[in-house]
C-alpha cells in the first residue's frame, strides 16, 4: 500500500497518524536557580525570545495572567491575534502585572510536520504551543513540581509516532485497538510510508532539541525536563527514535 492509499481513511487519521483513544501531551519544565519577582521579567523575556515562531503565523496571539492560584479568574486576559507580539512586546505588558503570586501564560504556533490527509502529503504546518512563567508564590508553589518556565508542545505522537512503530526496539507492540488502528498499522507495513514516516517525525524531533538547546543558551537554568504524559522517559525515548537505522 503506497502513501496516497492513506488517503481512503484519512478521516480516521490525525496528524502523522491516526488519533488515540487517549491522547497523551508532550511538555519541557524548566527550573532557575534565581527566580525571585526581581528575576521573573528578565527570565521570562529570555525564555519566550528563543520560540521558533511559524513563519505562517509568527508572534505571541493570546495573552493569560493570573494571581494566587489556578482557581481564580485572570487578571488580564487578551486576544493578540490581530497584532501578534514579539517577547518584548509580552513583557512591556506583563511588568504593569509583576507579582511573585503571579503566573504568566502565552500562546503562539510552531511549524511541525503533519500528515495532510485531504493532499496524501506530509506538509509542514502551525501547531499551536502554550508558554508559562510560574512565579514562586503563584498556587502554592507549582513551579516545585512543574518549573518555574514550562512548554505544552501539545499531541505527543507528532514526536513518538503511533503503536510504538518507530525506535530501535519495536518487540511488544499492542494489538490493534480499533478497526482505525489496524488500517493505520497495515498501511505502515509498506515500507515507503514508514521510511517517510520515520523521516518527519525525526525531523519534528530535532527541531524540539534545537530550540531546548536554544534555551540552555539563552536562560540561565539549573534543570530542564523534556516529559510527556505517555512515556516514563519521554528524552530517552526520543533519543532512540532518532537512532534507530
Amino acid at each position: 500500500m503506497q502513501i496516497a492509499a492513506l488517503l481512503s481513511i484519512s478521516s480516521e487519521l490525525g496528524a502523522a497518524g491516526i488519533m488515540p483513544a487517549v491522547s497523551n501531551y508532550a511538555y519541557l519544565s524548566g527550573w532557575c536557580p534565581e527566580f525571585g519577582e526581581e528575576k521573573i521579567l528578565e527570565r521570562f523575556g529570555e525564555f519566550l525570545a528563543t520560540v521558533p515562531f511559524s513563519e505562517s503565523r509568527p508572534g505571541f496571539r493570546h495573552l493569560v495572567i493570573r494571581a494566587v492560584d489556578s482557581s481564580e479568574a485572570p487578571v488580564l486576559e487578551q486576544d493578540l491575534r490581530a497584532v501578534p507580539l514579539d517577547a518584548a512586546g509580552v513583557i512591556e505588558i506583563v511588568k504593569d502585572h509583576l507579582h511573585s503570586d503571579s503566573s504568566y501564560e502565552v500562546h503562539a504556533d510552531w511549524d511541525l510536520w503533519v500528515f495532510e490527509s485531504d493532499t496524501a502529503r506530509w506538509q509542514l504546518r502551525p501547531q499551536g504551543l502554550q508558554l508559562f512563567c510560574h512565579g514562586e508564590d503563584y498556587d502554592g508553589g507549582f513551579w516545585e513540581e512543574n518549573g518555574h518556565l514550562q512548554v505544552y508542545f501539545g499531541f505527543e505522537h507528532l514526536f513518538t509516532g503511533h503503536a510504538r512503530l518507530l525506535g530501535i526496539r519495536q518487540m511488544g507492540q499492542a494489538p490493534p485497538q480499533s478497526p482505525e488502528e489496524a488500517r493505520f498499522l497495515a498501511s505502515m507495513a509498506e515500507p515507503s510510508n514508514l521510511r517517510m514516516y520515520q523521516e518527519k517525525t525525526r525531523e519534528n524531533i530535532r527541531k524540539l532539541f534545537d530550540w531546548v538547546g536554544r534555551i540552555e543558551k539563552a536562560v540561565p537554568v539549573k534543570r530542564l525536563r523534556l516529559w510527556s504524559e505517555g512515556e516514563e522517559n519521554f528524552e530517552a525515548r526520543l533519543e532512540e527514535i532518532l537512532a534507530a537505522r
